[in-house]
């Protein structure tokens, strides 16, 4: 199926190999993702144990982190996205 999707949300998650609150994160902003933004973001994992440059340069001090680069302005998320309307107020898909 030839559909252009346009990406209006760009988000990484930043994680620390498969600690429990790792697994937990993404398992969550999955779920997030899923439900409120289907087939309207673009999601990347990062171990920060494989690629310690892109955490760095992202200037994450603690993981799990979720970083949302698009829409502007950048937010950062830390913990392990339990905190679902937290989450989805700081992604302005619920109001404050």
């Amino acid at each position: 199926m030839s559909k252009s999707k346009a990406v209006e949300n760009v988000l990484r998650l930043y994680v620390a190999g498969t600690t429990p609150n790792s697994v937990r994160a993404i398992e969550n902003i999955k779920l997030i993702c899923e439900e409120y933004l289907e087939g309207r973001y673009d999601l990347e994992v990062i171990d920060i144990y494989q690629q310690p440059v892109l955490a760095k340069g992202d200037q994450i001090i603690a993981v799990p982190t979720l970083l949302r680069k698009l829409p502007t302005p950048l937010r950062k998320f830390v913990g392990d996205m339990s905190a679902t309307e937290r989450i989805l107020v700081g992604l302005d898909l619920r109001p404050k």
